[in-house]
């Protein structure tokens, strides 16, 4: 955790467990075939809705470790949850669901994943139902 990432009673504050998550994202996108590769397709991701839950704090000097999942998935959205550990005891900070779509980037629009993506969502999917998102509302 950085020292700017600590508010006035002295632990995480909210705003940058987010920004964790997202953190995590990024390192989770190379092994689903997403990321730079997937931007030069002409494809991208955009979050349309996250659900965050806050269990224990931690403060300054925490070391933080993240573990991510996928959760469900379709042609077009992919579900993830994302869980924050302290590094060193293992205990359970936060966790968090998000939903993202597939968008072609020169029409700003849902588009269908392509094929080895969906393969790598396969493959890295968990038999875990999500706490609080699903893919569609209902």
């Amino acid at each position: 955790m950085r020292p700017e990432w600590v508010d006035h009673y002295g632990h995480m504050n909210l705003a940058y467990y987010l920004v964790a998550f997202d953190l995590a994202t990024d390192a989770l996108w190379p092994s689903l075939n997403l990321g730079d590769g997937f931007r030069a397709r002409g494809l991208g991701t955009f979050a349309v809705e996250s659900w965050q839950g806050y269990v224990r704090e931690v403060v300054l000097d925490a070391p933080l470790s993240a573990e991510s999942a996928v959760l469900a998935f379709d042609a077009k959205r992919l579900l993830l949850r994302h869980r924050l550990f302290h590094a060193e005891e293992g205990w359970l900070s936060a966790e968090n669901e998000v939903l993202f779509l597939c968008v072609d980037l020169e029409t700003r629009r849902v588009a269908p994943w392509p094929e080895d993506v969906l393969a790598a969502f396969a493959a890295a999917r968990v038999e875990e139902a999500p706490k609080r998102l699903a893919l569609k509302r209902g």
